[in-house]
């Protein structure tokens, strides 16, 4: 097993709508593992979905048997870019009649900054042939991947842990308990940071740990 330390760094605004409060679409600090694993080339999305469903068990779940992971990524070094932007009218037919109120027809998107650093791992069988620039966001937005290191695992342990990177709690085993950690919420699940965890982990060269057993994982109903 190999853990590839990764590292993101900007190059265009990066915008998703992790919150939205009225007319502000907010792009949050953290970048969840599903969108990485799309980005990365991992899963590829129908191009035309009539449904406009997200599809996350059917693409990510085939990863398991390829022994692939890819954790959600770390913000380093992050900054923000407030733009505003206007709503188009794609009718075709108007009828012009008075309106009696004043119908806004703009947004504001919070976006993540060009030169916004970011650090992940890829969890995976073997050493993962990686792209040097990937895109991801609503606006496809490219950014720079830079691998920074690659480790084994050094052993299989049980015992309090702390996990290196942020979790998706979905995608833990029954083997892991979460004991403490910081809430990240995002849709479409909230992660979590600085996580206490209790359970089978892999310690790894570095000295680092991770869960055992991670794998995309999703409830069923």
């Amino acid at each position: 097993m190999h853990v590839t330390r990764c590292r993101l760094v900007l190059q265009e605004n990066l915008f998703y709508a992790t919150r939205e409060i009225g007319r502000l679409y907010e792009t949050g600090r953290y970048l969840h593992n599903y969108g990485l694993t799309y980005a990365l080339g991992y899963a590829v999305a129908p191009y035309f979905n009539a449904s406009a469903v997200p599809r996350y068990a059917e693409d990510l779940t085939p990863l398991n048997d390829q022994q692939v992971y890819v954790t959600p990524a770390r913000p380093i070094e992050v900054s923000f870019d407030l733009n505003t932007f206007k709503y188009a009218d794609n009718r075709y037919r108007v009828k012009m009649e008075p309106s009696g109120r004043n119908t806004p027809t703009f947004g504001r998107a919070k976006e993540l900054a060009v030169g916004s650093v970011f650090e992940f791992a890829i969890i995976s069988d073997s050493v993962p042939l990686l792209p040097r620039w990937i895109r991801l966001g609503k606006w496809m937005s490219k950014a720079a991947l830079q691998v920074l290191d690659q480790c084994g695992v050094k052993e299989r342990a049980r015992g309090g842990f702390t996990c290196r990177w942020p979790v998706n709690p979905l995608d833990l085993s029954a083997d892991v308990a979460v004991l403490t950690y910081d809430l990240i919420s995002m849709p479409p699940v909230s992660l979590l940071d600085n996580v206490q965890l209790s359970g089978w982990y892999l310690l790894l060269s570095d000295g680092s740990c991770v869960p055992d057993g991670l794998a995309y994982r999703f409830p069923t109903g």
